[in-house]
């Protein structure tokens, strides 16, 4: 495994280098490189370093040029305007570093050097509830940043802080006690997410309804909530069926969504109970919170109700009982002291902002976050119809995600049956292609938007073939895998002495930026930039594929150079799209 140098970086150094021996009071000064639409790169760090040492910046630049050689690396240099540098690569130094890319299962991306321990936290569906839309973008989000950092070299640990825990299962419970037979299968064999859901559905509606309408009912089930929390062996067991029927739903949904959910990483609510009491008293003995009104309560300057006093957020109210502050708290202390998390990443609705911001300045008074362990919220915004409204079914229920991915899948089947005959796929190849671009579909566009912003829900757009669409990528991954399949004797290879056209160059030097683009991604905790990177990616591999032909190119060296181009390209947007978790068939 070799990290590979981008032409960026090295170019970059080169002109560090040159500016360090022409004015050697800014050693070590940035050049401030950037891709160019004049040239490859631009630097124009010269303007405020001649500023500072009171030099002209145009004479500056020009002894810096001078003191650049050119040849292997750089092909020309020239100084544009008040001092900008305007620098073209040569054609054979873009080859031989994408070839030291290609030589590399990594494609040359380097680990990133002070990796640490992340816990992310996302994917947080409820216990006998439907997930819905809004579950879609914490699930979607989150599988995808743990793919990038884990490719980044950091270690991830996945936590699916499921809704576990609370009164309404006092309700429930108590109704599964009286009618032992609810949540009974129809046959021993494996029983589907829908049976699952069904049942739990069937049970909450009844329970419910019993629940508003028998008060000896409602009595006995909020006794249940007590036997609950003190832990009460037959009430757990009872508990235990109704998270265990969910799961069976959950992994379901999950299986459809194309992501990997282990049992040891969904630690939901209930797993911090033990640890509440003690989390309580170190907030207490510590003087982080006080007691306001019989509850427990963490004050904050800035945080101030509609009537100007102080809103605080609640640990523990008057009653003894514990609200989601204390178990948020709680699972910061596990996370930090026995995972060892150096980050935590919460991947949660924005309009959780406020109770987030509360928690995490907790911990940090409390001192289980510092400068060494940092919490961010990767808040992400509604998912919105067609018509800018928040999406809800026709008679303004909330969707479900389960009818949602189904009709994804229908529709990108449709669109993959009727290319199918002319590329000779078989019904078993039609009917994965449509999971792979459904799902794709689905996924992509909730990648490709920033996921603080909201963003509209329409599948007619999703599944088209053109504008930026998860599906316009996998096309182009296809097309190459078919001219690599019709290349017959001829095999990739790169040769650095073969002149490029315009559009090579402009592929070749968008294929050598992956390692850098990744890093930013990383750091960012912003996956919408691969999303961006690779639709550039398969947008320059258009052009590319439409201005120079491939295998009638005119000597063995340039088809075998082309070869090379479209094998990385296709190397490139399989790894990008498989860290935003969204597969590639080879033929479409």
């Amino acid at each position: 495994m070799a990290s590979v140098p981008s032409l960026a970086s090295s170019v970059n150094q080169r002109v560090a280098d040159a500016l360090a021996s022409a004015l050697p009071e800014a050693g070590g000064a940035d050049p401030l490189l950037r891709r160019s639409d004049r040239a490859d790169f631009q630097a124009n760090g010269i303007l405020a370093l001649a500023k500072k040492a009171k030099a002209n910046p145009r004479e500056l630049a020009t002894t810096v040029v001078e003191g650049i050689p050119t040849g292997d690396l750089i092909k020309e240099i020239e100084v544009s305007g008040p001092g900008f540098l305007n620098i073209t690569v040569a054609d054979g130094a873009i080859i031989s570093t994408l070839a030291a890319r290609a030589a590399d299962d990594r494609l040359g991306v380097p680990l990133n050097a002070s990796a640490g321990t992340t816990v992310i936290d996302y994917a947080q569906p409820n216990v006998a509830k439907e997930m819905h839309v809004g579950h879609l973008r914490s699930a979607v989000i989150g599988a995808a940043m743990v793919e990038i950092l884990e490719f980044t070299g950091e270690k991830v640990i996945r936590r699916h802080h499921i809704g576990d825990w609370g009164t309404q299962f006092g309700m429930l419970i108590q109704y599964l006690l009286e009618h032992p037979h609810e949540l009974d299968h129809k046959s021993d064999s494996e029983v589907s997410g829908e049976e699952a859901m069904s049942n739990l559905n069937r049970l909450y509606k009844a329970s419910r309804a019993l629940f508003d309408s028998d008060e000896e009912f409602k009595t006995r089930a909020r006794a249940r909530v007590v036997d609950l929390q003190a832990g009460e062996p037959e009430t757990l067991a009872l508990w235990q069926r109704f998270v265990d029927e969910s799961k069976i739903y959950f992994y379901s949904v999950f299986n459809k969504l194309d992501m990997d959910i282990q049992d040891p990483d969904v630690v939901g609510e209930s797993g911090y109970n033990d640890m509440l009491v003690e989390t309580c008293k170190l907030l207490e003995e510590s003087g982080v919170a006080v007691r306001s009104n019989g509850a427990l309560c963490v004050f904050f300057e800035d945080v101030k109700g509609p009537d100007g006093n102080p809103t605080p957020l609640i640990v523990q109210k008057s009653d003894g009982g514990f609200g989601y502050a204390a178990t948020d708290l709680s699972a910061i202390r596990d996370r930090v002291t026995n995972l060892g998390a150096t980050e935590l990443i919460y991947v949660v609705d924005a309009r959780q902002s406020l109770h987030f911001k509360m928690v995490f300045e907790t911990a940090r008074r409390a001192g289980w976050l510092n400068d060494d362990v940092k919490a961010v919220q990767l808040a992400f915004g509604t998912v919105l119809g067609k018509d800018g409204k928040p999406f809800k079914t026709r008679e303004g229920e909330t969707v479900r995600l389960v009818d949602l991915l189904d009709e994804a899948v229908e529709r990108a089947t449709a669109v993959v049956r009727e290319k199918a005959e002319k590329v000779g796929l078989t019904e078993a190849e039609i009917v994965e292609n449509g999971q792979y671009v459904g799902i794709g579909a689905v996924k992509y566009a909730d990648l490709s938007t920033s996921a603080a912003r909201d963003y509209k829900f329409d599948l007619d757009q999703m599944v088209s073939l053109n504008g930026d669409t998860s599906v316009y990528l996998q096309y182009a991954y296809a097309r190459i895998q078919s001219i690599l399949r019709k290349a017959g004797d001829a095999k990739p290879a790169a040769h650095p002495e073969v002149a490029l056209a315009p559009t090579e160059r402009a592929l070749g030097l968008h294929l050598d930026g992956f390692g850098e683009l990744i890093a930013e991604a990383a750091a960012e905790h912003a996956p919408h930039k691969l999303a961006a990177y690779l639709y550039q990616l398969a947008s320059l591999y258009t052009s590319f594929y439409s201005e120079c032909p491939v295998l009638k190119a005119d000597t063995a060296e340039q088809v075998e150079n082309r070869l090379f181009l479209c094998e990385l390209t296709a190397r490139t947007l399989s790894k990008g799209m498989s860290l935003l978790g969204i597969r590639t068939p080879e033929k479409l």
